[in-house]
């Protein structure tokens, strides 16, 4: 079996053998001739690819992101929930607002989870448990943008004070949880 590329760049798979010749005026090309012009045709693409992403890095990240998530947010919020929400406020303040808002949000939950345990210590587990994910989160995010080499100007100081505000956020929210226990 023989497989090939045309002139006019079709594959074509024939039941000749393959004797590592082209035939007839340079339409086909041999399997390893096919492979090589593949080979160097997804290479080419990568490349172009490649200079794509570094004139815009960050319209391929949040093109990549947002259909990521708009993936695994589609059962619960319905198609492009991304673009649906784009109207929330994506400063340091906004941004560092939902964070802490989102992830202090399972307190209650933990809280049922640790039935019986002091309200301080399951307290103290579940604000180093987010704090600890959020840092993971915040590092992975800077090293992507460091890579990039994006992480200068704006976007470092907006992530920093994003950083935080979310850090205060959680301080305030872990005070407000220690006051309500003394308080009860």
């Amino acid at each position: 079996m023989l497989t090939s590329i045309t002139a006019s760049n079709q594959i074509q798979v024939t039941n000749e053998p393959d004797t590592g010749v082209t035939k007839s005026g340079g339409t086909l090309a041999t399997l390893s001739d096919a492979h090589a012009q593949l080979n160097a045709a997804i290479v080419q693409a990568s490349i172009d690819v490649s200079i794509s992403a570094k004139n815009e890095p960050l319209t391929l990240l949040l093109k990549t992101a947002i259909n990521g998530i708009n993936d695994l947010l589609k059962p619960t919020f319905g198609e492009n929930a991304i673009q649906n929400a784009s109207t929330q406020d994506n400063t340091p303040g906004g941004t560092a607002g939902r964070i802490v808002s989102l992830s202090t949000g399972f307190y209650e939950a933990f809280k049922k989870q640790h039935p019986g345990e002091n309200e301080a210590d399951v307290l103290s587990k579940f604000m180093d448990t987010i704090r600890s994910g959020f840092e993971q989160g915040y590092k992975e995010a800077s090293n992507i943008l460091q890579g990039m080499g994006v992480l200068s100007g704006d976007i470092a100081s907006n992530i920093d004070k994003t950083h935080a505000l979310v850090v205060q956020g959680y301080a305030d929210f872990e005070a407000a949880q220690r006051s309500q226990a003394v308080s009860s």
